[in-house]
Parts: C-alpha cells; structure tokens; sequence
C-alpha cells in the first residue's frame, strides 16, 4: 500500500510538471496524445475511490497479480478506448485537465492511505482485499508513467522500487522471465509492445520474443 501511494504521488507530480504544450505530445499509449492519457489517469482515480467505498461480505478469489489478466490487444472499438479523447478535448484548456486529475488524485490518494488492507472490496466483478487491489495498481501508475514521459526526455519517470514491482507483476502474469540484463523499464515498454525489441533485446529474449506483446488488462 505505501508503494501504490509513492508511485502514485510521482505520477501526479509529474503530470503536474508538464508544460501546457505537453499535453498535445505523442504518449507512450499508441494512439492517445498526453492529454488523452491524463485524461484516462482521472477514470482510474476515480475508479481507486469507488472501489475503496464498495465493500463486499465475499473470499477474496484474487490477489495483486491475479487481478491482472492477459486479454486481446485493443482493436480501437471499445466505447471507452473511444471516449477518452473526445472527453480530453472536451477540457480544452490543459490546466483544468490539470486540475481535476489533481482534485480526484489527491483523494483517491487519501482514500488509500485511510483504508483496511484487509477490507475485502469488490471491482469488475472479483473480490479482493484492499490491500492487495491498491499493490495491483502499482502496475497500472508505473506503466502508464512510463507512457507520460515517453517522449519527454527531460521528464523524471518512475521510481526504481516501482519499475521493480511492475515488472515482476508482468512476469507473473505473462509467465515468463525477462532477460536479467534487460533494465526493468525496457522490460516494461518491451513486454507490453510500447516499442519493439532491438535485434540483440530479440536474441537475449529467445522464445518469449515470439509471445510478444503481452496485453495485460
């Protein structure tokens, strides 16, 4: 719960750093610019706070990896996948983007760090206990802050501890293991098809390049 709330923490305090032009840059999602992604950081904050406020009498039947799932890559057809940037237009300005996403994360953030690790919540129809919903997150904010500073060179990214967690969950979910040599963010961008593996990444990779990308939802 400390590292959803650190690696949460950081990616509010990077999306506060950006520059309004920021915003109409390429992410590291294909297909969605800066503001598009923000946009989608908001509906997960408030996807945190509802969970968290939806407790459930059930057995916990996942835990903080089995919560994630490979799933098929996204096709562009789904009714939010096509939302998120009429919605991210719809601001205009990116200081009000800004803004809520702040006034959302920042109680999403409280919420986590208020809540019992051990209530068992209930989200896209699985019971898990707080706890282990909120360290399954640390997946989504250390990828996804990889996505915001893609193309922002100057852009501090996720911490070391983060990218650690993230990609293990990965690995678990994926069931493989990534070369030892490969860092933990190449790993990440690699994994879930943000970029293409270097001829010598392939090599290094052996079988799993062929199981490439890894989508996990």
């Amino acid at each position: 719960m400390d590292l959803f709330s650190r690696s949460w923490a950081d990616l509010l305090a990077a999306v506060d750093r950006l520059e309004d032009e920021d915003f109409e840059r390429p992410s590291g999602c294909r297909g969605w610019l800066v503001r598009d992604l923000v946009c989608h950081l908001v509906i997960d904050a408030q996807d945190v706070l509802i969970t968290l406020v939806t407790p459930d009498e059930g057995e916990a039947a996942v835990d903080a990896v089995r919560y994630w799932k490979l799933v098929e890559p996204p096709t562009g057809e789904d009714p939010l996948d096509a939302l998120i940037p009429r919605l991210a237009a719809a601001y205009g300005e990116p200081g009000l983007l800004k803004f809520h996403l702040e006034d959302l994360g920042s109680a999403a953030g409280r919420a986590a760090r208020l809540a019992d690790p051990r209530l068992r919540v209930r989200t896209q129809d699985m019971v898990l206990t707080a706890g282990d919903y909120l360290a399954a997150y640390v997946f989504e904010w250390t990828v996804h802050h990889l996505d915001l500073v893609a193309h922002l060179p100057s852009a501090q990214g996720p911490s070391g501890e983060a990218l650690t967690a993230a990609r293990a969950t990965l690995e678990e979910v994926a069931g493989v293991r990534f070369p030892a040599a490969l860092p933990d963010a190449d790993a990440l961008r690699v994994g879930t098809g943000r970029r293409a593996p270097t001829e010598a990444e392939r090599a290094a990779l052996g079988e799993t390049a062929a199981r490439l990308p890894f989508t996990i939802g």
